[in-house]
């Protein structure tokens, strides 16, 4: 009797481990919803609440109702968090709070639309080793999207499988893209699929409070009247390196000048004729905000020689990456040369910064 239950128990053994090859694979499951995608979000109050309302207020609902879409879904914590960073900065300008309900219609439509993708997608056609990209269901902005398997008790694919979902920024560098994930994937509607991404989302891919707060500088001197270009200190690779200071000179806000900070570092354009300016900007580079400037002064001068403050910064703050930040002063010399000197960066000992110009704007 305890021969044939031995043999039993090794039986059951043997086929257990051939069932599985001795580890445990997450199964990619499937739920239905009996119903379109928009009835989906609905039946889920509490959670996408927010986003039912926006897809509401830009008219995205009969795409959701009958079109063949995937969406991305960010829950009301992803919202929350997008108004409290945006309401925090106008706080600080003396400004009223925004809502989703008051925001500029044209940002909002843009932002929502890059979660809502043309096609039917589960995560079985998102699993090539570099992912995929796709367009938006409305204006056909480029995304891209992966599936990636996590580890559970320190067995490759032991654990949930989840999506990056990126917004790529236009930008062919990866360093340039910003990326979030799922929290449950495959939820399948009649007339699309649902992935919902994970609390800690901040609607909009950083791009929420940037586009919300953006003034539009004032006229770029180093396009409208050109000059030469120098630093004070070079990149390490050279002025033709991929990270060389003749890229804060450039208006593209997707290359960046990097550089170990010498304490003091500065930036000087002298311009092909005397000319008044009585704004300059600052653009942030793309990641590390620890290499940020936060303290610098801004001089001009007829020669090169001698040099006239024009204006001076202190503790000065950027809240989100490739964010530009415009900074007026009272002048109206004509100067041929001018100097921005970075005195501080916010922390480390590295400096990086994306774009720096001269403005003139006409003043009523």
């Amino acid at each position: 009797m305890k021969l044939r239950i031995l043999t039993v128990f090794s039986c059951l053994f043997v086929l257990s481990c051939a069932k599985d090859n001795g580890f445990y694979k997450h199964e990619l499951h499937q739920v239905r919803f009996e119903g379109n995608t928009y009835e989906y979000l609905k039946s889920k109050p509490g959670v996408y609440d927010s986003l039912v309302k926006v897809i509401d207020r830009v008219g995205l609902a009969d795409a959701l109702k009958t079109g063949d879409v995937t969406v991305f879904t960010p829950t009301n914590e992803s919202f929350r968090l997008a108004i409290e960073n945006l309401n925090s900065i106008r706080r600080r300008a003396d400004k009223s709070p925004e809502f989703l309900s008051t925001i500029k219609y044209e940002h909002l439509d843009t932002m929502m639309s890059q979660y809502i993708l043309d096609g039917r997608y589960t995560s079985d056609s998102l699993g090539q080793q570099d992912g995929r990209f796709f367009t938006d269901y409305r204006h056909g902005y480029q995304m891209h999207a992966k599936l990636r398997d996590s580890y559970s008790s320190g067995y490759i694919y032991g654990g949930p499988s989840v999506i990056e979902f990126t917004d790529p920024k236009r930008s062919q560098f990866v360093r340039n893209w910003v990326t979030t994930s799922t929290s449950s994937i495959n939820i399948e509607t009649n007339n699309g699929v649902v992935h919902a991404l994970a609390p800690d989302h901040v609607f909009g891919f950083n791009d929420f409070v940037k586009r919300l707060t953006l003034i539009p500088p004032p006229t770029n001197l180093f396009f409208t009247v050109g000059g030469t270009f120098t630093a004070s200190h070079e990149h390490s690779g050279g002025p033709n390196a991929v990270e060389a200071s003749k890229y804060v000179f450039d208006g593209n806000p997707q290359t960046k000048f990097l550089i170990s900070f010498p304490n003091t570092l500065w930036f000087q354009v002298e311009l092909n004729e005397p000319t008044v300016a009585n704004a300059y900007t600052l653009t942030s580079a793309n990641d590390a905000q620890e290499r940020d400037p936060i303290d610098w002064r801004l001089e001009g001068s007829h020669d090169g020689e001698a040099w006239t403050m024009l204006n001076s910064r202190s503790s000065e703050e950027f809240v989100d990456r490739f964010m530009q930040r415009v900074f007026r002063f009272n002048n109206t010399t004509a100067y041929t040369f001018y100097r921005l000197s970075v005195t501080r960066i916010r922390s480390g000992s590295t400096f990086q910064l994306a774009d720096w110009s001269i403005n003139y704007e006409e003043l009523d």
